[in-house]
């Protein structure tokens, strides 16, 4: 659900969400972000261990999108924040990283392009950046 609708539809969670932040905030049927980058981190282990030096593409909703810049590009809670309130993650945009020889011993993923539309553009494909409407509940 979106802030406003929290708001509006459960007032007691949005109360905690304000006590806790949204960062470790735990919705019903739902989960932090702290959460989330903990079973992020357990997937980029694995990504390396079976799939070192290929490329690699996750798809994945806002939520994860920035939680997975805070772990790749080793962000503060607040820089992560910041970002989330800067830019709302168009609907079936891209970010990408490219690896960076030159950084550390192993190299380094650095951010190439975030959030970027241009294939939906060329295809002159509407572009959203909106929140999807909840179409049904959630269990």
């Amino acid at each position: 659900m979106t802030t406003a609708a929290v708001g509006e539809l459960q007032p007691e969670q949005a109360a905690f969400r304000k006590l806790l932040g949204k960062f470790y905030h735990r919705p019903p049927g739902g989960e932090p972000r702290v959460d989330v980058i903990f079973r992020l981190r357990a997937l980029m282990d694995t990504v390396s261990l079976h799939y070192g030096g290929r490329r690699v593409m996750i798809v994945a909703h806002q939520v994860v999108v920035l939680c997975l810049r805070y772990v790749i590009e080793n962000l503060s809670e607040e820089q992560v924040l910041a970002i989330d309130r800067e830019v709302y993650v168009t609907n079936c945009a891209f970010t990408e990283y490219r690896l960076d020889a030159a950084q550390g011993r192993d190299g380094e993923l650095v951010l190439a392009r975030y959030d970027v539309t241009a294939p939906l553009t060329e295809q002159a494909t509407r572009v959203t950046s909106a929140p999807d409407q909840i179409v049904a509940a959630r269990g």
